[in-house]
């Protein structure tokens, strides 16, 4: 079996950031594809950003940050990764977006290469094919943010091979991460059952069962969890959820993935949650508050 020595990240986003950190500290050779030499270079300063943070809670050494960044490249050309063992994509999650980085990689890739799909609702088989080599794609889906959360859902498609799945999950175990297999269906085993959990919430949010904060407290107090639904939503992102809900449902035509009214009014009002500064809650004043949602 062929082992994995050298990475390329397509895109350098949050997760695509995130998932070059994790790769260049365990010691691998990792190349970043972005667009722009400006997307680049925002890039970079995250990663230096969370290995100072982790050097600063204590999670991080500074010989881990000196490893991670001595073994990072951040480039615009993908043809800079030609000789890569595993190429990650995590881009916009549109599939023809992704299909059309697919087949770019397919002519440029040793013929040996793994590639590995970060998407959270797409099907990994609806790739394949465009991939042009079906027996060596498949799914590594890492979970924000990714130098703190220990899970990677490895997703085999009809087509993938068993030296293709035991080489990635190989990979996943190097990076201190913990592997599970899941089927190649839409939401693979998290967002099957997080995303109705979610969009529950806001339903009933929308019938008056409760308020935000009785139900964030219910389910934390109640059922143990971290953080409650809306607070969860705002953290993972009002667009996100709703580009999820809406991949999943078109998938299994089932009422538990639609995404409710409210959920769409608030994106296209702009409050997607922490990273526009206003959400279910209010993030502009501290502590945040609720926000008024007109209900």
């Amino acid at each position: 079996m062929k082992e994995i020595k050298k990475v390329g990240v397509l895109g350098g986003g949050l997760m695509g950031s995130g998932i070059a950190q994790v790769s260049a500290t365990a010691g691998f050779p990792t190349i970043v594809r972005e667009v722009s030499d400006a997307l680049s270079a925002r890039a970079r300063q995250s990663i230096e950003k969370s290995l100072t943070r982790g050097i600063e809670r204590g999670k991080t050494t500074e010989a881990q940050r000196d490893t991670a960044l001595k073994n990072l490249r951040f480039v615009t050309d993908v043809k800079q990764l030609t000789d890569s063992d595993l190429f990650i994509e995590a881009v916009v999650e549109d599939l023809a977006v992704k299909n059309t980085l697919w087949s770019q990689l397919n002519e440029i890739a040793r013929p040996d290469a793994i590639f590995a799909s970060n998407t959270s609702s797409l099907t990994i088989i609806a790739m394949a094919t465009a991939s042009g080599r079906p027996d060596r794609m498949l799914g590594l889906h890492f979970f924000n943010p990714v130098p703190s959360m220990k899970l990677v859902e490895v997703v085999r498609t009809i087509t993938t091979s068993e030296d293709t799945e035991q080489r990635a999950i190989r990979f996943v175990k190097a990076l201190g991460k913990e592997p599970i297999r899941a089927k190649d269906n839409s939401g693979f085993v998290v967002n099957l059952l997080l995303i109705p959990y979610m969009l529950d919430a806001i339903n009933a949010l929308e019938s008056n069962v409760a308020s935000v904060e009785d139900i964030d407290k219910g389910m934390q107090l109640g059922a143990g969890h971290p953080m409650g639904p809306f607070t969860l939503l705002d953290f993972v992102g009002l667009d996100t959820a709703y580009k999820i809900a809406e991949i999943m449902f078109a998938e299994y035509r089932d009422q538990r993935y639609a995404p409710p009214p409210l959920l769409k009014r608030m994106v296209l009002a702009g409050m997607l949650g922490k990273k526009s500064g206003k959400g279910f809650y209010d993030y502009s004043v501290n502590p945040p508050r609720v926000s008024s949602l007109g209900l």
